[in-house]
């Protein structure tokens, strides 16, 4: 009996009490599905993520502040969250980079990436030809290296271009009184700036290259050109002591992650009077959130499939003992042991299969259409276009249904066992 003939029987033999064998894969199937579905869940959660992070500047990208800018920092943040003031301490102001500390930190081994230096100053509004409504904005130029935003619709300015060009964030296309994202591609719009000095407004034309995908960081403003960077700060600071223009409180780059990890770059930086800020700092807490209630559901789903697990071997052990007789007259007519352990390991095996792969094919379409309705207009995740909250790969969906295989192989050994071991006449004598 070869393994195809071992595999037809084995599925044939499942046939002979429908109802049972129903009941059994029914019980694998709310397992299998609850865990698909789980999986699924927690492989659009870390894309989602994963694309937030390549957002942020990718898992090499740092924020770097001089210690005491740090302490600054901290006191500030203390004092709001209390609601009281603090204590003045010269030694915890707000500290901005020397020339010496740039420089230092230029030369830092790990450090290999062009210091990008965020300048600091305010934009006081955008609006467009379409609205006579101003609105606040927030505005960045485009960082060197590898930078990578999902967009709805058109692209991110080129870093180097002449023109002043940007790619608004979410939601500002139809405040603006454009149609829809799409419509905003091409279109102008106003930036204004306000003279420090003088009060007067000063206003700066951009063409809109891209719509910036929401998610769960902000990646501080729409961006921008560094050309149009530059003309805004100049006018901005045009009146600002140059001691104070050239004030830097941190700076963005990337480090060598073949050499160093996350912990040992930062333990680099702080010996050296520096404080590193890493992609994991920003998003760790988030997929630690989303990991824990993965593997809540999880367990939900690993009962389900030990449940099924008892209903296969009640299942294959009512079978040996409904086909006694056939058993006795097989290995009467010589078939051994090892193969009627294989049918009835195929028998639990083939359980397995239907349970596991009904439930993923579900669990898929479920998912599929959920992912629709959720993008609906009113649907919670109308806002996260780019966020499939159910993703379905190969990787994440074969290996359910070979571990569901073999956990009902490892339930089935007991009562293939049991038959193997017959002795054939006490078999044929069962009534």
């Amino acid at each position: 009996m070869g393994l195809f003939e071992i595999i037809t029987t084995a599925n044939h033999n499942l046939l002979r009490n429908k109802a049972r064998t129903i009941l059994t894969i029914l019980a694998i199937f709310v397992g299998s599905f609850t865990i698909a579905l789980n999986s699924a869940i927690n492989t659009g959660v870390n894309k989602f993520i994963d694309d937030q992070t390549a957002s942020l500047g990718g898992e090499d990208y740092i924020m770097i502040m001089p210690e005491g800018a740090v302490e600054g920092m901290s006191s500030l943040a203390m004092g709001g969250a209390s609601g009281a003031p603090t204590e003045y301490n010269p030694d915890k102001t707000m500290s901005a980079f020397t020339d010496e500390q740039l420089n230092k930190l230029k030369e830092l081994d790990g450090i290999n990436g062009e210091l990008y230096v965020t300048k600091n100053y305010v934009v006081d509004y955008i609006t467009s030809a379409k609205t006579d409504k101003k609105y606040n904005i927030n505005v960045m130029a485009m960082p060197p290296g590898d930078f990578n935003i999902a967009m709805t619709a058109g692209s991110l300015p080129n870093r180097d271009s002449k023109k002043y060009e940007i790619a608004l964030q979410s939601g500002y296309p139809k405040a603006l009184g454009f149609d829809s994202d799409e419509d905003a591609i091409g279109k102008t719009v106003t930036i204004t700036v306000r003279d420090a000095v003088t009060k007067k407004y000063k206003n700066f034309e951009a063409t809109v290259v891209g719509i910036q995908a929401p998610g769960v960081v902000a990646v501080n403003g729409s961006v921008i050109t560094v050309s149009l960077q530059d003309a805004l700060y100049d006018e901005v600071t045009k009146y600002y002591p140059d001691d104070q223009k050239s004030m830097v409180y941190s700076v963005q780059t990337k480090f060598d992650t073949s050499k160093y990890t996350e912990s040992e770059i930062k333990a680099i930086l702080e010996e050296n009077g520096f404080y590193g800020f890493t992609i994991s700092d920003m998003m760790g807490m988030i997929r630690t959130f989303f990991d824990v209630i993965m593997i809540v559901f999880t367990i939900f789903g690993a009962i389900a499939l030990v449940a099924a697990a008892i209903g296969i071997i009640n299942t294959l052990l009512m079978s040996v003992e409904e086909r006694t007789r056939e058993i006795g007259l097989d290995k009467a007519l010589g078939m051994s042991s090892t193969k009627i352990f294989l049918n009835f390991s195929f028998e639990a095996i083939a359980l397995g299969f239907w349970g596991s792969a009904v439930g993923v094919g579900v669990a898929m379409l479920v998912g599929n259409l959920a992912n629709t309705v959720v993008h609906q207009p009113g649907g919670f995740l109308e806002a996260f276009p780019t966020f499939h909250l159910f993703s379905f790969t190969l990787q994440n969906v074969l290996p359910i249904i070979i571990i569901v295989m073999v956990i009902a192989f490892v339930a089935g050994t007991i009562p293939a066992w049991k038959a193997a071991h017959k002795n054939p006449i006490d078999a044929l004598r069962y009534e």
